[in-house]
């Protein structure tokens, strides 16, 4: 559940917004809701396991209330046009990265910052591949699916800008960095991994072809498990020859080998890792290998505060004064929205009542010169705003 504990930490955040979390499967959904809502959040689980009338009321509390945040399975979000969402998070691997682009478009539709983000591991990617081949298509379109897996986990993997990446994808280009994605804002440190690509490699092919990730690092790391000792492992000559590099650490390695097409996984050996004929060049050293590097155990475990983390486009600051008064302004929109049971946007977005905020109007007439103001809704809401600002 290490995803989730990092879902809490992100999402922590954002208490007190609208977000979509999406997970792939309904178990996942359900802990995740209860974990989110055992923390203090309206956290509402969505997936095709419940009836139509639960999903319906789910549904509609999302588009008309405020600060809900949503669990789901990919079978939530078509036709779903709330303005206010601030995050959309994955915590397992999205199918493609056309997905992934339509699912994190349903955060900012307002033009505020919002946030994406997702975790995922290797055994993501495992599962999903095995889903592909497991399927009903045609060979042509699992190699397809395959191919749209491939470039996703090559985006998840990138030491670029996230934007220019995901451009490309889509055959166009953005010029310059986008300077709000985690790698431009912390650009990631990469190091020469040739020699610890060598070893994974190595490990590998003399276990046998037949193992994943998770027993490989055992035997690299020199650990005397079960496994090890059935299958005779600590005999090898790359037993504990990878004792530099916590299991974490090389849990990366493995990740980026795959992505770059050095090793596959073998679905039918239930995810065994195998060796590309890519490998064969980095195993004779006639190429070097750099990695992006994982941070080190103790940074990984302290972590960045929340303000540390809301970073970049994703931060929405106002001055101290103007919190209370931007509180007070959505607490009578939810109250405004609940009386004539229509959503909270419809009355004013967040990016009007933050300016209101900032504003501080004592009268009408200085409320009608803020944007989204408009002469229908000065004339509905504009004395009951002024009263609110009076009251904050």
């Amino acid at each position: 559940m290490a995803a989730t504990a990092s879902c809490w930490s992100s999402i922590e955040t954002h208490r007190g917004e609208s977000g979509i979390v999406y997970c792939l499967s309904r178990r996942k959904v359900e802990a995740t809701a209860g974990l989110l809502a055992g923390h203090g959040l309206r956290a509402l689980a969505y997936h095709a396991g419940l009836d139509a009338a639960t999903r319906a009321e789910r549904q509609r509390r999302f588009l008309r209330e405020e600060a809900i945040v949503m669990v789901a399975t990919i079978a939530f979000g078509m036709g779903i046009d709330k303005p206010d969402v601030r995050f959309v998070a994955h915590l397992d691997l999205p199918k493609s990265l056309e997905g992934y682009y339509q699912e994190t478009g349903r955060a900012g539709r307002d033009g505020e910052p919002a946030e994406a983000w997702m975790a995922y591991g290797l055994g993501d990617a495992v599962l999903l591949r095995r889903m592909i081949e497991d399927g009903e298509a045609s060979d042509e379109r699992k190699r397809l699916e395959h191919g749209k897996l491939d470039a996703l986990i090559g985006y998840c993997e990138s030491t670029g800008c996230r934007r220019q990446s995901l451009l490309a994808y889509f055959g166009e280009a953005h010029p310059g960095a986008c300077g709000s994605c985690d790698n431009c804002l912390s650009p990631p440190r990469t190091w020469d991994a040739t020699e610890a690509a060598r070893k994974a490699l190595s490990c590998v092919y003399r276990t046998g072809q037949r193992f994943g990730a998770a027993h490989v690092i055992d035997v690299l790391r020199g650990a005397d498990t079960a496994k090890v000792r059935q299958f005779g492992h600590a005999a090898l000559s790359t037993y504990g020859i990878g004792r530099e590099l916590d299991a974490a650490q090389w849990r990366g390695v493995f990740r980026q080998l795959v992505a770059a097409g050095l090793l596959a996984t073998d679905l039918d050996s239930h995810g065994a890792l195998r060796l590309t004929a890519a490998a064969k060049p980095l195993l004779r050293g006639e190429r070097a290998l750099h990695l992006r590097a994982e941070p080190p155990r103790r940074e990984r475990r302290r972590g960045a505060n929340a303000s540390e983390r809301r970073t970049g486009a994703a931060a929405i600051e106002l001055p101290a004064d103007a919190v209370a008064r931007f509180a007070r302004l959505r607490q009578w929109r939810a109250d405004a929205a609940r009386t004539q049971n229509v959503p909270a946007y419809v009355i004013f977005q967040d990016a009007t009542l933050r300016a209101i905020a900032l504003a501080a109007p004592r009268d009408v007439g200085a409320l009608a010169g803020i944007g989204g103001v408009g002469a229908a809704k000065l004339e509905r809401y504009g004395r009951e705003v002024i009263a609110t600002l009076a009251q904050a």
